[in-house]
């Protein structure tokens, strides 16, 4: 057995923040998931549909793994990224540096774990992976998937091996902190404004505030959208406030995340981006339940209120951004 000695395997809420503060610990650096979530600019929204999709896509984040470039990148961190389509080779990238003492990040899809509670294909996914033996690998994953996992080492081939939407090739990563790290307080402001920034000005119509309008137009109209409401509607509701987003589609992380850098820095752009940021987060759980409901029962007043609901946060939210970038 090769194991990567005095690891913290707490898990977080989302897979990827929870990923990052392994590596982070194991660096010395020990910042909360709301903190990790905001430092790597997290937030984000897109509404997603096309002709070959199912049902649409409600997503509250920025794109896979680009939260890990953007933390390392405002906390000065060495972020060593490695891709193959070698399986051999990929194990390679994976064993050297556990075996080194350094335990390792990796994307995959999450429906070849062992330990997986939903067996649905999700090429985002991301683990942090610090011990394997002869049959199987030792993961942190979310605390919803247990913190502490194990899968046998085949399954864990074929998650890193699979390709399709948002998978990567065998992706695998390692971060080194600088000595001394930076004070994460010193880039709280640079990583509060490049997210407000992105969020303000996205280049289609399907991200950011925009998108949340657009959501506001289309998803009174979600029970004729679909072959199968009942099940499409109670996964929307689950992918919005259950399946590793903290809750309200991030929104309850990026308020936590807002509410403690306040604590650090006395700013009233600040204050008014957490007040409207704790409102948009409620306001989210009353769409994630009416959607549900609307699955449920087929009654199409659910998903007018919800459209209704939408608009105003699609205000909101433009409205805290633009505070926030006042900072």
């Amino acid at each position: 057995m090769t194991m990567v000695k005095d690891i913290d395997v707490r898990g977080m809420r989302h897979c990827e923040t929870t990923a990052l503060g392994v590596l982070l610990r194991h660096e010395g650096l020990d910042l909360s998931e709301p903190m990790l979530f905001g430092l790597g600019s997290g937030l984000s929204f897109v509404y997603w549909d096309s002709k070959s999709m199912g049902f649409p896509f409600l997503g509250g984040r920025v794109k896979p793994f680009e939260l890990t470039r953007n933390l390392a990148a405002t906390l000065g961190l060495e972020l060593q990224v490695e891709e193959t389509t070698s399986p051999r080779k990929a194990w390679q990238n994976v064993a050297a540096p556990i075996g080194a003492g350094r335990p390792v990040g990796l994307q995959l899809d999450s429906y070849h774990l062992d330990y997986f509670s939903t067996k649905v294909h999700f090429g985002g996914h991301i683990v942090a992976m610090y011990g394997y033996d002869e049959q199987d690998a030792y993961l942190v994953d979310t605390a919803a998937q247990g913190g502490s996992v194990s899968t046998g080492l085949a399954g864990l081939a074929k998650a890193r091996a699979e390709r399709g939407p948002m998978t990567a090739k065998h992706r695998s990563f390692t971060i080194t902190a600088p000595s001394p790290p930076t004070p994460p307080q010193d880039r709280i402001i640079p990583a509060i404004k490049s997210c407000a920034d992105a969020f303000l000005n996205p280049p289609i119509a399907n991200l950011g505030h925009r998108g949340i309008g657009k959501t506001a137009e289309h998803v009174p109209k979600w029970l004729r959208r679909s072959d199968n409401p009942q099940a499409d509607l109670s996964r929307a509701a689950t992918l919005m406030e259950r399946a590793g987003t903290g809750g309200a589609l991030f929104r309850n992380l990026y308020r936590d995340f807002l509410a403690e850098c306040a604590q650090v820095i006395d700013n009233n752009h600040l204050r008014t981006g957490h007040s409207l940021y704790a409102e948009a987060a409620t306001l989210w759980t009353q769409v994630a339940g009416l959607v549900a409901a609307a699955g449920e029962s087929g009654d199409a007043q659910n998903l007018t209120q919800a459209g209704s609901i939408l608009h105003e946060l699609s205000r909101i939210e433009r409205d805290a951004m633009q505070a926030l970038s006042l900072i």
